[in-house]
């Protein structure tokens, strides 16, 4: 997909303005890896929650899963599961 292309396929189908959707466009271009490394981080954020929400029932709290997820800022995801077990385990 061209550069072209994909502008016209963001302004087509998000609510963005010409001007962002190049933004984005040649930011991803820039710097390729930064969205992949958003989404497989909402990805393990994802795969914690249900985890947890299933190993903890009604203990679980969303409130309190999402200050353990933020309070610390970021981790190479090894190091934030370790530490999202240890919130978990907290939490029993």
């Amino acid at each position: 997909m061209s550069r072209e292309a994909a502008i016209k396929y963001m302004t087509d189908n998000e609510a963005i303005s010409t001007e962002g959707a190049t933004a984005e466009i040649e930011r991803y271009m820039g710097i390729p890896a930064q969205a992949l490394g958003y989404k497989t981080g909402a990805m393990k954020i994802r795969e914690l929650r249900t985890k947890y929400e299933k190993e903890l029932g009604p203990k679980f709290k969303l409130a309190a899963f999402h200050t353990a997820v933020l309070k610390d800022g970021s981790f190479p995801l090894s190091v934030f599961e370790a530490k999202m077990y240890t919130w978990a385990e907290s939490e029993k």
